[in-house]
């Protein structure tokens, strides 16, 4: 019965190690990001980082290659046909 309980004792220390060391150090930095965007400065700087990416693209010469445009074009009208299709 003693055996039993030491191996039990060392199994769950274990596993509570290897928790920690995987899953909780990731599930301790997501809480962290999102507590930082939670706060009215973290949203801020977010939106701020926003605008600055926004301003890169508007900078660019062309955002998107010819093959991406012609198929974001036909998935738009596609939307639009299915959306009027609804509406009568």
């Amino acid at each position: 019965m003693k055996s039993f309980v030491y191996k039990t004792i060392v199994i769950v220390i274990a596993v509570v190690v290897i928790f920690e060391f995987t899953l909780g150090s990731k599930i301790n930095e997501i809480s962290s990001k999102f507590n930082y965007f939670s706060t009215k400065e973290g949203r801020k700087e977010g939106v701020i980082k926003i605008r600055e990416e926004m301003k890169k693209a508007v900078k660019k010469d062309r955002y998107l290659s010819q093959e991406d445009a012609k198929l974001l074009n036909q998935f738009i009208n596609k939307i639009r046909s299915e959306l009027s299709e609804t509406n009568q």
